[in-house]
């Protein structure tokens, strides 16, 4: 099972570690420009670049502290986080009706609560 939830720890790292980079080193006019990513025109770029620091933040923190044995309790903590950033994806998302974007809120969200629960227990 430890490697099933390091696969899925890694799919969730990458996946965030991505999307928070390019949030932070893209400018939010070719951000909100993009029609796929269009939900940003409802958010400052101050906000688009926290949202993209958390992702990084997240992503980080899903995997170094169980990595490392320092403080691995915050692995199942950032999981959770990510869970939650996630689940206000979904919302923004449905709100936008930007369901075609939804599919990939729920797998994270799935891969995530299993990380959370599994280094948990």
């Amino acid at each position: 099972m430890d490697t099933w939830l390091w696969i899925c720890a890694g799919v969730l790292a990458v996946a965030h570690l991505g999307a928070g980079v390019f949030k932070l080193v893209t400018p939010y006019e070719k951000i909100a420009g993009n029609p796929n990513l269009a939900w940003a025109t409802d958010f400052s770029p101050n906000v688009v670049k926290a949202i993209g620091g958390l992702e990084v933040l997240g992503a980080i923190g899903v995997v170094a502290p169980h990595a490392t044995g320092i403080a691995p309790v915050l692995s199942p903590l950032a999981a959770a986080g990510l869970a939650v950033l996630q689940a206000g994806a979904f919302g923004v998302h449905a709100r936008r009706d930007e369901w075609k974007l939804t599919p990939v809120n729920v797998i994270l969200i799935a891969l995530a609560v299993l990380v959370a629960f599994g280094w948990y227990a």
